[in-house]
């Protein structure tokens, strides 16, 4: 019985801590999250967000360049500083885990791989505020219809002439390893 009250004891100490950390924390402004957002630009997304899937399936390497808003754009998965450490330790002083191929780098990888290459998202969330946007998602990269590797993805976009681009590409990465784990 005396385990009991113990864990009931502590479980009340543990939410009346957070409901005062609730109490404390100061409320949000209106405009806090208020966004200039339009459906009309949500759906422009969404379209981008198709077109890069279709891209990949066809392997149309150009329709995947018109998204992006210019070639050089950050397009990476950065490493782990273990992978980092030992980067540094034997090859390159100043590597910082982020790849120098970056999108030309997969739009080769695209183009040149034999088999299917299929990105599929998932709880993919658009935040749009005037004339920028994040998409967020899960992923599951796939090559010969088999998961080659999965993690979440956030793209930065930016609105150029009346069209939604791709500013940036970041995703971390697992191997389809640990997709059973």
């Amino acid at each position: 019985m005396h385990k009991l009250a113990s864990a009931v004891l502590f479980g009340c100490s543990l939410f009346s801590a957070g409901m005062a950390l609730a109490q404390t924390a100061p409320a949000a402004p209106p405009h806090v999250g208020r966004h200039a957002s339009t459906p009309e630009d949500i759906r422009a997304i969404e379209q981008v967000v198709a077109d890069f899937q279709a891209a990949l399936i066809a392997k149309d390497v150009k329709l995947l360049s018109s998204l992006m808003l210019h070639t050089n754009i950050l397009f990476a998965s950065p490493a782990d500083d273990t992978f980092i450490k030992k980067m540094r330790d034997t090859t390159d002083v100043h590597f910082d885990g982020v790849a120098a191929a970056g999108y030309a780098g997969f739009a080769n990888f695209i183009k040149r791989e034999p088999q299917r290459t299929e990105e599929k998202f998932y709880n993919v969330k658009i935040t749009q505020d005037r004339h920028v946007a994040w998409v967020n998602f899960d992923y599951e990269f796939l090559v010969g219809d088999k998961l080659s590797n999965y993690g979440v993805e956030a793209w930065q976009m930016v609105k150029r002439d009346g069209d939604w681009k791709i500013l940036s590409v970041v995703w971390s990465m697992h191997p389809a390893a640990e997709a059973g784990k």
